[in-house]
C-alpha cells in the first residue's frame, strides 16, 4: 500500500497524547458530548459525579490502565435496518476527546471530494457537486456523460482492523495515541461499530487510501465519495470500465473489501443517477420513490417542517401539496391559507398550539 502520509507524519512533537487526555480537553469533550443527551439516565448518572469521573478517567488514560468497556446492542430502522452498538458514557467521552484533537490532523489530508462526516460538507453538497461535474463534462448537456456508481459491501463490519491500525499509524507517530486507537478498535470483535463517533473518522481515514488512488494514480478528477458510496463521471465509458477493474483489485488487495455486486451501476447521466436519496437529471433532481413513499406514510405536524427542508433541494411541487393535504386531514384544527402566485406558499396555523410551519416550493 502506497504511503500517502509519509511526508507529513505527525509524531509526538506536539504532545498529542497529552492534549487528548488533558483535563481541559476532557471537560470540553463532555460539553460537546452532552448536547441533546441531558435527559438520558446514563448521562445523568455520570454527570452526578462528573468531576470524580473525569479525574479518574484522566488518571487511567495517563497511567495506561484505561480499558474500553462492552457495548449495548440494538437495531434501528433508518430506513434500512441497522445494527447499532452503543458504548458506555465513559467510553463515548474518550471517543469525543480523541476526535477533538486528531480529526483536524487527518482532515487536512483528505481529498476535497470526500463529503461524509466533515465540516461544511454533507449529502446536499455532495449531490450539488455531482451535478456540477456532470454539467461541466456534458458541456451544458450537449454531450453524453457516463456515471459509474459503486457501493462497498457491508463496509463497517468488513473493515480490517489490522489494516486500519496500520493506516492510522502512518499519520500518527505517537505510540501512546496509537495504543489508545488499538484499545478502541480492538474493543469490537469485527470491523468498526455503527454508533461510535470514532467510527466516522476511522471510515474516512480507511477509505482515504482509495481516494488518494483515484486522484493521484487513476487521476479521476470527477470522483465523489460519501462514506462507502462513491461515483465517477467521464465522457468515455471505457475509461470508467477500466477504473472499475483497478478499484476492485485495490480494494481487495489493500483494504480487504469488495464491491457490492448488485450496486455496480454504469448509466448515462441523462437517464438519471440515484445518489444519496435523490435521482439526479441534467436540469433537475427528484426524490427517490422509496423516500417519497416513506414521507407520505410518516408525515405529521411534528416532522412536516423537517420534510419541507428536504423538499427545498429538489423538484417537489406536487409532493409538497400532498404532504400538506395529509397533515391537514389528520388535524381538523388546521387552517390553510395560500398566497404568492409565483410559488406555492402555505401557512399552517394549529389552534391547539402556537405551531407554525411554512412550505415554499418554487417551480
Amino acid at each position: 500500500m502506497k504511503n500517502w502520509h509519509s511526508k507529513n507524519s505527525v509524531g509526538g512533537i506536539h504532545n498529542l497524547f497529552d492534549r487528548i487526555i488533558s483535563l481541559e480537553n476532557l471537560f470540553a469533550a463532555w460539553k460537546e458530548f452532552r448536547k441533546g443527551k441531558g435527559g438520558k439516565p446514563d448521562v445523568q448518572a455520570f454527570e452526578w459525579r462528573l468531576e470524580d469521573e473525569i479525574f479518574r478517567l484522566h488518571e487511567d488514560l495517563r497511567d495506561g490502565t484505561y480499558e474500553h468497556g462492552p457495548y449495548e446492542s440494538f437495531f434501528v430502522c433508518d430506513p434500512k435496518r441497522r445494527h447499532i452498538h452503543k458504548p458506555s458514557v465513559r467510553d463515548r467521552l474518550v471517543h469525543h476527546a480523541v476526535v477533538r484533537v486528531v480529526e483536524p490532523l487527518f482532515d487536512r489530508r483528505f481529498i476535497f471530494d470526500a463529503w461524509s462526516c466533515r465540516k461544511s460538507k454533507g449529502t446536499h453538497a455532495a449531490v450539488n457537486r455531482l451535478q456540477s461535474f456532470c454539467w461541466r463534462l456534458s458541456r451544458n448537456n450537449t454531450r453524453t456523460v457516463w456515471v459509474l456508481k459503486l457501493d462497498i459491501r457491508k463496509f463497517f463490519e468488513n473493515v480490517d482492523q489490522d489494516v486500519l491500525l496500520r493506516v492510522l499509524s502512518k499519520t500518527i507517530g505517537d505510540p501512546r495515541v496509537n495504543d489508545l486507537f488499538t484499545r478502541i478498535i480492538r474493543s469490537f470483535s469485527n470491523g468498526i461499530p455503527l454508533g461510535n463517533l470514532t467510527s466516522q473518522l476511522f471510515a474516512n481515514v480507511y477509505l482515504n487510501e482509495l481516494d488518494q488512488l483515484m486522484k493521484h494514480e487513476i487521476r479521476m478528477r470527477s470522483y465523489i465519495r460519501y462514506c462507502d458510496d462513491f461515483v465517477l463521471t467521464h465522457q468515455d465509458r471505457e475509461i470508467l470500465e477500466s477504473a472499475l477493474l483497478r478499484i476492485r483489485l485495490f480494494l481487495l488487495a489493500q483494504l480487504r473489501l469488495t464491491l457490492h455486486p448488485k450496486k455496480i451501476i454504469l448509466v448515462p447521466y441523462h437517464r438519471g443517477v440515484d445518489f444519496l436519496g435523490f435521482i439526479c437529471f441534467p436540469h433537475y433532481r427528484v426524490l427517490r420513490a422509496k423516500t417519497k413513499r416513506r414521507m407520505l406514510r410518516r408525515v405529521n405536524e411534528k416532522n412536516l417542517a423537517s420534510y419541507n427542508g428536504i423538499l427545498q433541494h429538489c423538484r417537489s411541487h406536487k409532493l409538497g401539496i400532498e404532504l400538506l393535504r395529509i397533515v391537514s386531514t389528520k388535524d381538523q384544527k388546521l387552517i390553510l391559507t395560500s398566497s404568492k402566485p409565483d410559488s406555492l406558499h402555505y401557512e399552517l396555523h394549529f389552534l391547539s398550539s402556537k405551531f407554525r410551519c411554512c412550505i415554499s416550493s418554487c417551480v
